[in-house]
This record gives structure tokens, sequence and C-alpha cells, in this order.
């Protein structure tokens, strides 16, 4: 259903914030996506006035034709828990550092740019560039793709405030108000 974040959280997905908080707020976006890219400072305000009542989480969203290096890009970035589906540097422990260094990179997102960016940030650049050729996290990221379908979603960025379909602009001050609502 489009309206209905579904699947909900679970521990797959990349959340910051205690899973008690009273607010929830999933973004579904593409790092090669300037509105998403545009987001970032809005989410960053909304996420300093909130504080620990807000848990965010993000899921990928890379839409493959007007941004052909975004999916590789959610692959460098990529984190899950399970060994066999961890993505480059979320195996390293790193997905939150690396998610904000791909934004800042405003489309610098060649697969030499995504190794440059582990390797600022003090990965393992090496392992980075091999995950990424061998696709090794592309199951993770289509996990998240799938569900966007299935929701019907059709560009970036998306919002679910606890759990429901965000259909306002996405300024602080209307995110705020709808997850206080």
């Amino acid at each position: 259903m489009r309206g209905t974040l579904d699947p909900p959280l679970g521990p797959e997905d990349h959340v910051a914030g205690d899973v008690g908080a009273p607010y929830e707020l999933v973004m579904y976006g593409d790092f090669e996506c300037p509105y998403c890219a545009a987001a970032q400072s809005i989410l960053a305000r909304l996420r300093a006035r909130l504080g620990d009542e807000l848990r965010f989480a993000f899921r990928h969203f890379p839409l493959d034709a007007p941004h052909p290096h975004a999916r590789h890009a959610a692959e460098a970035a990529e984190a899950a828990e399970a060994a066999e589906a961890a993505e480059a540097a979320g195996a390293q422990g790193a997905f939150w550092p690396m998610h904000d260094a791909l934004y800042a990179a405003r489309g610098r997102l060649t697969d030499r740019d995504l190794v440059a960016h582990a390797a600022g940030l003090g990965l393992d650049a090496e392992r980075v560039a091999a995950e990424l050729e061998s696709h090794a996290h592309a199951a993770r990221v289509e996990a998240d793709l799938a569900s966007a379908r299935q929701a019907g979603l059709t560009g970036t960025p998306d919002f679910y405030v606890s759990g429901t379909l965000f259909a306002g602009t996405y300024d602080a001050g209307s995110l705020v108000a709808a997850l206080r609502g």
C-alpha cells in the first residue's frame, strides 16, 4: 500500500536514534539526486531540533535512468548486520559517515570517487573497490528498491512520517509539524 511504510523498520535498516523515540522519519533517497542532497541541510536541522525524540532511517532508492552512479553509491554506503548482506562502508561500521560524504560530494560518484570517499573516511578502500566490482551488496540495495517500487514511489526524496507517506513539502517546519501532529 502506497500510504503505509512496508516493510516497517527492522534490524536491516539504517537507523539513527533510539527505537523508543516518539517520532519516526524514513527517507527513501538517491545519492545522486540533487533534491535529496538539498534535503540534507533540512534533515540536519530537523534532527538537531528533535534530538533524541527522533528515530531517522534511510532506505536506498537509486533512480538508474537519470542517475547512472546512484546504485553503486548505494552499494558503497549500504550497511547491514548480516555478513553476507553487508556492503562496503556498512561492513566497516561507517554507513552514516559515508552517507554524509556521498551527499556532500554533490554528484562526484564514479567508482573512483566512491573509493576515494571511503579512503577519506579511513575505510579500507581496496575492500570497498573489490566489493563494488563484485556487487557484493547489490541484494541489500535491491531490497530497499523493491519496497519503494511496491509502495509505488517514483521520485526522490520520499518521506514516511511515523509509517505514513508524507505528502507535504519537506521543509523542516512541515516535517516537524507532521511528526508532532
